[in-house]
């Protein structure tokens, strides 16, 4: 996905990575408008607070979406020692990122740092840090793209470097078996919540540069996904469906607050 203005999105045809199937992509162009945002862009709000007298009925009607039960219980150690870089460019495994005893940790798995709908998720994860950190819990957001490309966003967004990760090889989304594809990417029915979104995702991409897109093309075809651990317990988990269908992040707030205690 490229930015050649503040307003205009283009996709450029990807060079895709060899352990992917070949895909051919032609030129497309969504341009987001006030009165006319294409339909490719949508979604739900991001309310801001943790109301505990929802928990359990926010609970059910997730549950149909997101669901811990596709993984096995050793998911964090098959994750343990993957390699991923912080964005100042250090080499940094995922066992290193948050406490694997008690500690309570959301990761996020944008799609890549040159996608706007990310750009706009992780300006909704910056408004959240601190509900977060109030609760214990430590925020990790993690993209595809070498260290450079996170380096973008977090100074163009701006974006706390301290809880971004770069992920350039998707190993993690690799391990976590995210959705990857050219209809996954653009045509998928869930990509259209982001229209209910669409004044957060313009302020989002307000300083928005195409530098951010790796430099593999075959990356903007990745999505993403968000994942709740309590030491190496995974307590929710949900895999975006297509482009810009994020996880609320009330519920995913609304689970750590209410994350068993031992």
């Amino acid at each position: 996905m490229v930015l050649t203005s503040a307003q205009t999105f283009q996709l450029s045809p990807p060079s895709v990575r060899p352990s992917r199937p070949s895909v051919t992509v032609s030129s497309h162009c969504f341009a987001i408008s006030p009165r006319k945002p294409h339909a490719f862009f949508g979604a739900a709000r991001y309310p801001s607070r943790c109301r505990g007298s929802d928990v359990v009925g926010r609970t059910v009607r997730m549950v149909a979406r997101a669901s811990t039960s596709q993984y096995s219980a050793n998911i964090a150690e098959d994750l343990a020692d993957v390699s991923i870089f912080t964005a100042a460019g250090e080499p940094v495994m995922f066992k290193d990122l948050w406490n694997q005893n008690e500690g309570i940790a959301v990761m996020v798995l944008l799609r890549h740092f040159g996608c706007p709908c990310c750009w706009e998720l992780a300006s909704a994860l910056k408004e959240y840090k601190s509900k977060f950190e109030s609760a214990g819990v430590k925020l990790i957001a993690v993209g595809v793209g070498a260290p450079n490309k996170a380096r973008i966003l977090a100074e163009r967004l701006p974006f706390p470097m301290d809880c971004l990760y770069a992920d350039p090889e998707c190993k993690a989304y690799n391990v976590l078996g995210l959705y990857y594809g050219f209809g996954r990417t653009f045509f998928n029915p869930a990509s259209a919540k982001v229209l209910s979104r669409f004044d957060a995702l313009r302020e989002a991409v307000k300083n928005y540069s195409i530098e951010a897109t790796p430099d593999d093309r075959s990356g903007v075809l990745q999505q993403g996904g968000m994942f709740v651990f309590k030491g190496k317990q995974l307590l929710y988990a949900r895999k975006d469906e297509g482009t810009g269908d994020h996880a609320p992040l009330e519920d995913v707030l609304n689970i750590c607050c209410t994350a068993p205690v031992a």
